[in-house]
């Protein structure tokens, strides 16, 4: 339990619960919103958003088995509390890469965010700046990278999908280590974009607003490619989508910094297992080697302490 009494871990819970997960408070009381629950947040969206954005923002792969696993998966584990300890002082920060975390939870790169907010990435990172947390910044939404690493100071990591040869690789790293990003994310679980059935019947494009990009790029990424990559870059390194003990047990083998456990909230490949359900494996084959980061049906602090105790560094959260 690394070190961590449950008894702590339940009061952490009543306090993370609000004041962390949902954005109810944000750190120095700088903003206020009036949601209490995460239910009113979900009914907010659900009004203020068109039929497409919604489906595209809430609904998986084909028959969505997989996004309903990954809730499972978190709903399947349960506490054993401990009474009667000291949790009068409670620390709730953390760290991944050596950046300081209020709370160990980071905003998880998302796609098309300009359909959400007019500020686009600008909004999330701004977020994460007040909130004292990380901002991984997808490559496949609005403003540019540059715009995005300009809008605060707080340390920023950059998620890539490869959609270009090696030249346009190498165009990409070159911007995004001189925009100052810390750190480089490699999506590696999207080599061919998946069928999102509630889009395809509201006939909604995410990539309607973006410059028509090669998809075969991503089909065509191996170990080597990572390893030029990583090599290329020349700083921490993150690998996303890791869902078998296998792959991490590689991953580790080819010196990357953080193992991102994703299935990409379900909405890439169906059928598979929640990410909590992997997990296990994962930090087995992994141990000390590298840091572990989850995704995946993340919704309450609960879920924070389960992915924490099993060995998570950091859980990452989306929708």
């Amino acid at each position: 339990m690394l070190g961590w009494d449950l008894n702590a871990i339940l009061v952490l819970i009543q306090t993370t619960v609000v004041n962390a997960i949902n954005p109810i408070r944000i750190r120095r009381n700088k903003l206020t919103s009036p949601f209490n629950t995460n239910e009113e947040i979900v009914q907010a969206a659900r009004r203020n958003l068109a039929q497409g954005p919604w489906d595209y923002l809430s609904g998986g792969t084909e028959s969505e088995t997989t996004m309903r696993r990954n809730r499972l998966a978190f709903d399947r584990i349960a506490f054993r509390p401990r009474v009667l300890v000291d949790v009068s002082t409670i620390d709730r920060s953390s760290t991944l890469l050596g950046h300081n975390l209020r709370i160990p939870v980071l905003l998880a790169p998302i796609g098309g965010l300009q359909n959400f907010d007019s500020r686009a990435g600008v909004a999330v990172s701004q977020a994460a700046d007040e909130f004292g947390t990380l901002h991984v910044v997808s490559s496949a939404t609005l403003p540019t990278l540059e715009e995005t690493a300009a809008s605060t100071d707080r340390s920023k990591i950059y998620q890539l999908y490869i959609r270009g040869d090696w030249d346009w690789v190498k165009a990409m790293i070159d911007r995004v280590k001189q925009s100052g990003y810390e750190g480089l994310c490699i999506t590696v679980d999207s080599a061919v974009y998946s069928r999102r059935e509630r889009p395809l019947i509201s006939r909604w494009n995410v990539d309607a607003t973006r410059e028509p990009q090669d998809r075969k790029w991503s089909a065509n990424v191996t170990w080597e490619t990572i390893d030029r990559i990583k090599e290329y870059f020349g700083g921490p390194f993150m690998l996303k989508g890791i869902t078998t003990a296998e792959d991490a047990a590689i991953a580790v083998e080819h010196d990357v910094d953080v193992i991102w456990v994703s299935n990409h909230g379900g909405r890439q490949l169906d059928h598979g297992l929640g990410t909590m359900d992997i997990l296990p494996e994962v930090m087995a084959a992994v141990g000390d080697k590298a840091e572990v980061v989850i995704d995946g049906g993340v919704l309450r602090g609960t879920d924070v302490i389960k992915a924490i105790a099993l060995g998570a560094k950091a859980v990452a959260i989306g929708k």
